[in-house]
């Protein structure tokens, strides 16, 4: 069982930025995939950013450009770097990691942005 742990979540103003971080129980290196999604109230949770194992990055449309993935393997963490935030990136943060079969989940962080 992989645990995750989510941690940087904040309010913030429009035009500023965060950096959240996911603190994994095993190496970030020996995970297939590193992901972060996010949810708003009343919407369903959507891709924000995601890193393959030695392969590419993806990034949801609303956000590239601002946002930016990347894992320390030797903290056994990996980031998702918010820059530009906009009042519609409000939303609970999940930091997920895909191991063999299996996926875990992060418990979410809050992100909150004025405008």
């Amino acid at each position: 069982q992989v645990e995750l742990v989510e941690s940087g979540g904040g309010f913030v103003q429009a035009g500023g930025s965060l950096k959240l971080a996911c603190d994994v129980s095993q190496s970030v290196g020996s995970l297939n995939a590193v992901a972060w999604y996010r949810q708003a109230p009343g919407k369903q949770r959507e891709l924000v950013a995601k890193k393959i194992r030695h392969g590419s990055l993806t990034y949801g449309d609303a956000v590239k450009g601002r946002f930016a993935i990347s894992a320390d393997n030797a903290k056994n963490t990996f980031y998702l770097e918010m820059n530009n935030l906009k009042p519609e990136d409000t939303a609970v943060y999940y930091c997920n990691a895909g191991h063999g079969w299996f996926e875990s989940w992060g418990r979410g962080t809050q992100v909150t942005v004025s405008a």
